[in-house]
């Protein structure tokens, strides 16, 4: 089930910034940028299919609950849809709309024959039993199996969601249909069909792309220190990681409060501390930190791993980071990256950090198409590659186009996706020079 980290991981405080309005206007700068016709912009802005349905669930307390979820489906210019399903309260149809195209972009980056969808209920899986959960989990399933499967939109795990629950779902679907489908979601149990090393996968994701940014910069990273916000699957898997390379962590912050060691958190001890469900604030090896001081710490790396709009115009002009990797989807405003910009920090912007679960879904997606499992080592080997390749293509357009790693990031999704177009004929020679 999803543990109080998960929980703690995903309801840390936002700003009322609309990420949908956030995305568009970033594909608009991007695509101006580029030089293309507003058409390119036209065509992107707005996901080819927005699902609306109503989930009863009979609670055990007798009453039927009437829930609302939704599935949005961006473009499937380059192949199936692909993106993660979360179960959160404030789940809306803007959200899910951005992360959808936030997922096509991901996608685009690192070269995966995928376009981007994302699902979401709106719940608070806490207040749900096991019983209800697994309903609710199911009925979802079965109201968007008409627009789901392997070769029409593949959903995954997300905030709240859980391996568990997507046997529950791929259960469900392969019911409908009468027989197997391992292929129709991704993040399911191994013994289903699930991927070696999909759990650790976005976080294995992040460190290797700051692993290359610290290349960048001649950073040292058995030198250097980190803070995390967020410690769920994401952070926990990022700071394991990223331990291992020597680099040491001083905070880590969730929902219920943080831990500051100015020497370096026994990460090891920690993730056993909270695999047995305790919070990260009940860590007593460690002083209590606030997130606001948290992210004022001079340190050279700062980790947002929790939800949107965390690095805001109140936030930024505190961070001392020299790098900020964005294992959460849009953990930063316009305005915060404004000023991370006059500050000089290097951004590894969300769309190609936290891009590694994408890429490993993808590989388990290939696994069950051919019924033949890859081992861990081979499957952490192409997921350097795809990381390394991805990373490399933000940086050399970034060069090329002197921009930030963000604007960088969209520029070469967008790209790859207008080849497509091109390919396919959605698109006119015209459309690849700018509005006279």
């Amino acid at each position: 089930m999803g543990s109080n980290r998960d929980k703690a991981e995903s309801d840390i405080t936002t700003q009322d910034h609309n990420p949908y309005d956030i995305v568009k206007g970033l594909l608009r700068e991007s695509v101006t940028k580029l030089g293309l016709n507003d058409n390119i912009y036209q065509i992107l802005k707005k996901p080819m299919r927005v699902f609306e349905v109503s989930i009863p669930v009979r609670m055990d307390n007798g009453h039927i609950e009437n829930f609302t979820g939704y599935r949005c489906q961006h473009i499937d210019i380059l192949g199936p849809t692909k993106g993660g399903i979360r179960f959160h309260p404030k789940v809306n149809i803007d959200e899910v709309k951005a992360l959808s195209i936030w997922m096509s972009l991901k996608s685009a980056i690192l070269d995966l024959p995928l376009g981007g969808g994302k699902g979401g209920v709106i719940v608070d899986p806490i207040n749900l039993s096991e019983r209800e959960l697994e309903v609710l989990s199911r009925t979802y399933i079965r109201k968007i199996t008409p627009i789901i499967g392997p070769e029409k939109d593949i959903p995954a795990p997300d905030v709240n969601t859980t391996p568990e629950m997507m046997g529950w779902m791929i259960d469900e679907f392969d019911q409908l249909r009468g027989y197997n489908i391992p292929g129709m979601l991704t993040g399911k149990p191994v013994i289903i069909g699930g991927s070696l090393g999909r759990l650790e996968a976005t976080g294995r994701g992040v460190v290797l792309t700051i692993r290359e940014a610290a290349k960048v910069l001649e950073m040292d990273l058995s030198k250097s220190t980190a803070v995390l916000q967020g410690f769920g699957n994401v952070g926990s898997m990022t700071a394991k990681f990223l331990d291992e390379l020597g680099v040491k962590i001083l905070a880590i912050t969730d929902a219920h409060g943080g831990i500051y060691n100015e020497e370096g958190l026994n990460i090891p001890e920690l993730l056993e501390f909270v695999k047995k469900g305790n919070y990260v604030s009940e860590y007593t090896k460690a002083d209590s930190i606030t997130n606001e001081d948290m992210f004022g710490l001079p340190v050279d790396i700062l980790i947002p791993a929790a939800i949107e709009n965390q690095i805001t115009k109140e936030t930024a002009p505190h961070i001392q980071a020299k790098i900020i990797a964005e294992a959460a989807n849009g953990p930063t405003t316009p305005e915060g990256d404004q000023i991370l910009e006059k500050k000089g920090i290097f951004v590894i912007p969300d769309i190609l950090c936290n891009a590694g679960g994408v890429t490993v879904s993808y590989f388990e997606w290939v696994q069950n198409s051919m019924n033949y499992y890859w081992d861990e080592k081979e499957i952490n080997q192409k997921l350097e590659e795809h990381m390394k390749f991805g990373f490399k293509s933000v940086i050399n357009m970034r060069n090329e186009k002197d921009c930030r790693m963000r604007q960088a990031a969209y520029m070469v999704g967008i790209n790859h996706i207008v080849k497509a177009l091109s390919a396919r004929g959605w698109i006119k020679d015209s459309d690849l020079q700018a509005n006279s």
